[in-house]
């Protein structure tokens, strides 16, 4: 498999509303952390997260977190 690009190491956390949200698992995006289809091509697909409550998420930043889409530290040792 493919590497994936490091947009930031650190999470994108932010405070998100219910809804369907598409995190970009390729690192390619320009709409961080969200997929903006940059991965077309490529053997990457976004990881859809249905959210149904209004809450605060880390998203993962460095796209090698083994609990896509959300950080799990693996970007401490990157």
């Amino acid at each position: 498999m493919s590497t994936p690009k490091i947009p930031q190491k650190q999470p994108y956390v932010m405070q998100i509303e219910p809804g369907n949200y598409a995190w970009c698992s390729c690192g390619e995006s320009s709409n961080q952390p969200y997929c903006d289809g940059s991965h077309s091509g490529s053997e990457f697909t976004p990881i859809v997260e249905k959210v149904t409550e209004s809450k605060t998420v880390a998203w993962c930043g460095c796209k090698h977190t083994g609990n896509g889409p959300f950080c799990d530290g693996s970007h401490s040792t990157l």
